[in-house]
């Protein structure tokens, strides 16, 4: 059963070294991350599952100690997931980008309070199988936490990597309202088209969420919601 969850951005530029100078930009942000895996650790669970959007190759499930990587943004930083000494540390499947920003979290946060496991779902999953994926992600364990990687929509400002769309603020705005309030019914019947037009990363993983937290009577709270960069980020715990 689903005892906690907490749901977080994912762009690599919540790593400092990754940001540089922008650094302190999402200084808010990514201490409101650390506080929402707090929470997870609160609740005891017996298993963690991190849940990120991914391409292709980074779909899937993704067994604790498996690696990720920050080089490719010019940074000498190496993750793993969870305490990394799981059979995924000779796996050498990497890390999708949303999943080594999570397992990036973890370690910054000292997490070691149960096993971890990730699953990188495709942006354009279905919200049907969403909610059946987060189903049997709840029914893995007798205490279940989650921790969910999405961004918001892409298209707040002229410079965001989707440009300007003026129906990125309602969305984004109905999103917050509903992690805030652990409303499934407002999560599992987002628009999938809106937010693929609108490059809303986070969407498939929140219906992931919802369907976990079917029954699991939990309350939510928005920790923080912004759009630095023109892309909607949002920290929320869910207990």
């Amino acid at each position: 059963m689903l005892v906690a969850a907490a749901v977080c951005p994912c762009p690599p530029l919540l790593v400092p070294e990754v940001a540089a100078g922008a650094a302190p930009e999402l200084r808010a942000a990514r201490t409101a991350c650390i506080d929402a895996l707090g929470v997870l650790a609160a609740a005891r669970p017996d298993l963690l599952v991190v849940i990120g959007p991914a391409d292709p190759e980074g779909r899937g499930p993704h067994p604790e100690g498996a690696p990720g990587s920050f080089r490719g943004f010019g940074v000498d930083i190496d993750v793993r997931l969870g305490l990394g000494g799981g059979l995924g540390a000779a796996d050498g499947r990497p890390l999708p980008q949303s999943l080594a920003v999570a397992a990036w979290l973890l370690t910054r946060a000292n997490w070691a309070d149960a096993p971890v496991e990730g699953l990188g779902v495709g942006e354009t999953l279905e919200a049907e199988r969403c909610t059946d994926a987060g189903r049997e992600l709840a029914a893995r364990a007798r205490r279940v936490a989650l921790l969910v990687m999405g961004d918001g929509s892409a298209c707040r400002t002229l410079k965001a990597p989707g440009y300007l769309d003026e129906r990125a603020v309602s969305f984004d705005t109905e999103v917050a309202q509903a992690l805030g309030a652990a409303d499934l019914a407002v999560l599992s019947t987002l628009d999938e088209s809106l937010a693929y037009e609108l490059k809303a990363a986070g969407r498939a993983p929140w219906q992931v969420l919802a369907g976990a937290a079917e029954g699991a009577g939990l309350s939510g709270r928005l920790l923080y919601e912004d759009a630095p960069y023109g892309v909607g980020y949002m920290v929320a715990t869910w207990s």
